[in-house]
This record gives structure tokens, sequence and C-alpha cells, in this order.
């Protein structure tokens, strides 16, 4: 397929500097999927209130990613935005707001993500009696699953299609329920959700044990990476955080800890990230460090990208899907 206007733009325009990188490490991405390799999706920061669904749910239905790994807050905020989009409200001039300002929005359950408040109510609270059935009903039968498979379950229910506020196609988490796509979703517990869950357990009605916890997730990760990466698997970071530094570990582990030394390497990194180069940060770490850490080869294509994710992974998927 020949590839649209927006990747001829920046093909013909993106040619030096940051801008170069993405295309660099866009072209990366699409041979490594050309040469049968997997590709792994790292989503921190906010990316699901930035709306990234709208072109990311199209990048897993194209099968252009195999395996996720996010933070607890994009697991939720994606079927948040789905079931309460219209009571969002957007703040352009959030650099401005006084701390009474910022009171008057919590005042009216609007919780502020930079330019973006979440509506308490309508979201949170929308999601939290119907999750809390399916997890009671969990705990009740004594079983057990990881926190996007509660998710998955609540979404493929229709439990909440009454609520539906934006067109179903660009929600990334209803995406990736119908395709049952693996998802590692390190330190859930510090989420919206996951609040609420460790809130009935302190409560004593639902047991901690319900919900698989993040050393299950590694070992299932584990598991996966053994059986998939045969032709490799590459890691494409938004962000930096825990959503990247939990699932690139695995290579490590299996290696040194494991002693499986035919593990192979990812076989391809990039992460885009507007954080500064520097001393002791993992976000802000040049690639070439996780040579080190055996995470990467020598010969792995690695690409930084320092920029702004919501600018740049919209552009990097369009790419990939010949837009």
């Amino acid at each position: 397929m020949s590839k649209g206007p927006i990747s001829q733009f920046i093909e013909k325009y993106y040619l030096h500097f940051n801008s170069a990188a993405l295309v660099d490490a866009a072209k990366a991405y699409e041979d490594q999927l050309n040469n049968g390799a997997k590709m792994m999706v790292t989503l921190a920061g906010a990316m699901s209130t930035a709306e990234l669904g709208k072109i990311f749910a199209e990048m897993i239905r194209q099968d252009k990613v195999q395996i996720i790994s996010c933070t607890g807050a994009n697991l939720e905020e994606d079927i948040m935005n789905l079931v309460a989009h219209s009571h969002y409200e957007r703040v352009p001039n959030y650099r401005d707001l006084t701390p009474q300002q910022e009171w008057d929005l919590l005042e009216r359950g609007l919780n502020r993500v930079t330019d973006t408040c979440i509506p308490e109510h309508e979201a949170f609270r929308r999601l939290q009696k119907h999750v809390y059935q399916i997890w009671k009903d969990a705990d009740d039968k004594g079983e057990r699953y990881f926190p996007h498979e509660f998710m998955y379950k609540m979404l493929l229910s229709g439990v909440l299609e009454e609520y539906y506020e934006i067109d179903l196609k660009d929600s990334w988490m209803y995406a990736a329920a119908e395709a049952n796509l693996p998802i590692v979703v390190p330190g859930w517990e510090d989420s919206t959700m996951g609040n609420i869950f460790a809130s009935y357990v302190i409560k004593g009605e639902l047991k901690a044990t319900t919900m698989k916890s993040g050393i299950e997730y590694m070992t299932f990760l584990a598991d996966w990476y053994s059986k998939n990466s045969d032709k490799g698997v590459g890691f494409f970071q938004i962000g930096g955080g825990i959503a990247g530094d939990f699932p690139i570990c695995v290579v490590p582990m299996l290696y040194q800890d494991m002693e499986m030394h035919d593990v192979p390497f990812w076989s391809y990194f990039c992460q885009i990230s507007d954080s500064t180069t520097s001393y002791g940060s993992y976000s802000g770490a040049v690639p070439n460090e996780k040579i080190t850490w055996g995470k990467l080869d020598i010969n792995t294509p690695k690409f930084i990208i320092e920029s702004d994710a919501t600018i740049v992974a919209p552009l990097i998927f369009a790419y990939l899907l010949d837009m």
C-alpha cells in the first residue's frame, strides 16, 4: 500500500534533528513488523486523556502492536473518556490558574490533567459501580484476574453501552479487549481504580488476592516474551516511568536471573520523551545506557525523540498506518 499524505509530508519535510529521528524510528518500526518481529508499546503519562485512542485503536486493529504496557491511569482513563467525554472540561489557560481556582475545580469534582479536567462523578463513579460488581463476582467465586482482564470483562459485558459518548472505534481499550491483547499494568495500585479496590479491601468487602499482582504480571510477561521473541520483540516507549522500566527489565531477568542465555535482547528501541537527558534519571537516560543493563544489544536499532509524545506518537502511528 502506498503512503498517504501525512506520511509523504513527514518524509519530505522532517529531515533533521528530532523530526528526522521521528522518521527514522517510524521506518525502523515498520521494518520490524515486516521482518516478523512483534512490538510492545508502553504508555506513560496521560496519553488516554490526550485521546491517543483515536489512532492507537486502529494500530491495534491492524495488528501493528502485539502487547502493551501501560500505567493504571491510562488503562482506566480511556474508558472514562468513552463514558464521560461530554462532561470533560478543557482549561487552555491552565498555566495561569491560582491555587483558589484549582480548589474551585476540586469543589466541582473536576480533576485536572494539564489542560483537561476529568469529571469525578461521571467518570470515576460511573465506572466504579460496574467494575465493583465484576470484582465482587470474582471474589465470591474465588477467581483471580489481572487489572486489565477485569476491564476487558466490563467492556465486553455491555454494561457501559448506555453511557457511550464517543465513537467506539476511538477507544483503544475496547479495541484491545476485542483482540484480547496482552497488557501489562505495573503499579496498578496507584491508579484511581486501584485506590478504589484498596478501599474495598480495607472495608473487608474484597480480598486483596482477587487482584493478581505486579509479580504475577512480570511472570506473565516472562512467559509471553519467551514464547514470542523468536523473530524479535521491539520496544516503543511513550514517556518514561514504570510503564517502560518494568517491562524492559524482563530481558535481563530472563538472561541473568533465570540464566536463559539464549533469550534475545529487545530487537528495537524507541523512546519519545521530553525529559532532559540527565544523570541518574531513567526517563532521561540515553538508549546506550540500556546496553550495560542487558536490555539492548550493541546492534539494536535505537532512537530517542526528544519532543512531546502527544505530537510525535500520532505522526509515527499515521506513518505505520499509511495515512
